[in-house]
């Protein structure tokens, strides 16, 4: 009998833990890689894509600090480009290893644009500064339809600022 009891608290501690709820992953909604320019929404050609990575890149080396331009029609399951903005960081640095001074998320079919930068960065250039520079230089070419002239231009001004 105490053999018999034994065996069947084995066989039930087994097939408990067997069948224990795991967590289920998070399935992540950005993509595996990124680059210095990550259209996603297809609104530049891929010269102006490349023109403009070559000039982040270069503006990296002078600077120390990395600015990264992300364009997407959808930020779902997120509601608030801000905080599709904030979890992308967050992703970028802790699964990607990249670790950006500068992160510039755009939505043509949304109609948004979200800047935000680290605090390293905020030793030269304040959030406010960080704004004014996006709403004089960027949003009017936005506005336009040149969303290649609004990001060369924005992130030139960015750069002046910062070195």
């Amino acid at each position: 009998m105490k053999k018999l009891l034994f065996l069947f608290t084995i066989v039930l501690l087994i097939s408990s833990s067997l069948s224990a709820q795991t967590k289920p992953e998070t399935k992540t909604i950005f993509a595996p890689s990124y680059d210095y320019v990550n259209d996603f929404e297809k609104i530049m050609t891929p010269s102006q894509v490349k023109t403009l990575s070559e000039f982040l890149k270069t503006s990296e080396a002078k600077t120390k600090s990395k600015i990264l331009i992300v364009t997407t029609s959808s930020i779902s399951p997120h509601t608030d480009l801000t905080d599709y903005s904030l979890e992308l960081d967050k992703y970028l640095l802790t699964q990607l290893k990249i670790d950006t001074s500068i992160l510039i998320v755009i939505s043509k079919q949304l109609r948004q644009i979200q800047v935000q930068g680290v605090d390293k960065i905020r030793v030269k250039m304040s959030d406010q500064e960080m704004k004014d520079i996006i709403s004089t230089y960027v949003v009017p070419e936005l506005k336009k339809g040149d969303y290649y002239k609004g990001l060369l231009v924005g992130s030139q001004q960015l750069v002046k600022k910062i070195e």
